[in-house]
């Protein structure tokens, strides 16, 4: 059931208080006009670094820059109304003190006019998330699978397999919990550390391959429209086979254009 067109943007603290009720229904977006399609179906979108590999080839996200985050979270921001629009600090722009951190979070949402800032970390990110929300920046924490933490984790593990693990995961939530953040996505966990996450804290946790024991999902709207055919999650769904429509509707206009189809400019405007 798609989330109804509200007068006013959501909020961190609505998202927050989705905890043990309507799940929170969440989507990648990266272009105003994407973000005109996905605002009335959901609660919030996220403008991820996942940008760097869907439109930008990259092979990680790493080479992501800040100012590419903030182009990106300007026009979602400009192209959405209802949903509340959080912005992905990309790698290299928070972890060295607090202090980075806020001068980074502080330029995003000053030059984008979005809500808040995510940052992936659990324990070891706890000062700067409070230092953050003591300085007026809401956070939404990221732990479980880290892409940013990919070479040092060896690969897209899927994490919470090991006692080790699920420790971890668990510690983290409750760290990231008590810091400050009105939200946190849980990405990568096995489904029971994954629950027990959700469990202990009194925020919502937004899975992305995570299972339905989280208050939410997050997912790349690419992903589930099948407009990206070199990644596929196996937890994804498709709801839609677009790739093969824009391919065929390509063609049929480069069809046209090469027998000379294409209509003079008294057809295409409307007269003066």
């Amino acid at each position: 059931m798609s989330t109804p067109t509200t007068s006013r943007r959501k909020t961190p603290a609505d998202i927050r208080a989705h905890k043990g009720k309507v799940p929170v229904v969440s989507l990648t977006a990266y272009t105003a006009p994407m973000a005109r399609l996905l605002d009335p179906h959901v609660d919030l979108l996220l403008v991820g670094d996942s940008l760097g590999m869907v439109l930008y080839g990259f092979d990680s996200t790493l080479p992501v820059t800040l100012e590419m985050m903030i182009a990106h979270g300007g026009a979602v921001v400009r192209g959405s109304k209802q949903a509340c629009v959080i912005v992905d600090m990309p790698f290299g722009t928070y972890q060295a003190s607090p202090a980075d951190a806020f001068r980074s979070s502080a330029r995003v949402m000053a030059e984008t006019g979005c809500a808040g800032v995510k940052i992936e970390g659990g324990q070891e990110m706890a000062e700067t998330i409070r230092f953050l929300v003591e300085r007026g920046v809401p956070v939404l924490a990221h732990i479980g699978l880290q892409p940013q933490s990919v070479n040092a984790l060896g690969g897209f593990k899927v994490q919470g397999k090991t006692d080790q693990s699920q420790a971890k995961v668990l510690a983290d939530a409750k760290a990231v919990a008590e810091a400050g953040a009105f939200a946190v996505v849980v990405e990568g966990t096995a489904e029971p550390v994954a629950r027990a996450a959700t469990s202990a804290i009194a925020i919502p946790t937004i899975g992305i391959g995570a299972s339905s024991a989280c208050d939410g999902q997050v997912l790349v709207t690419e992903d589930i429209l099948g407009l990206v055919s070199n990644l596929k999650p196996r937890f994804v769904k498709r709801y839609g086979e677009l790739a093969p429509t824009i391919s065929d509707a390509v063609k049929a206009y480069a069809d046209e254009v090469r027998a000379r189809k294409f209509p003079a400019a008294e057809h295409t405007y409307p007269a003066s």
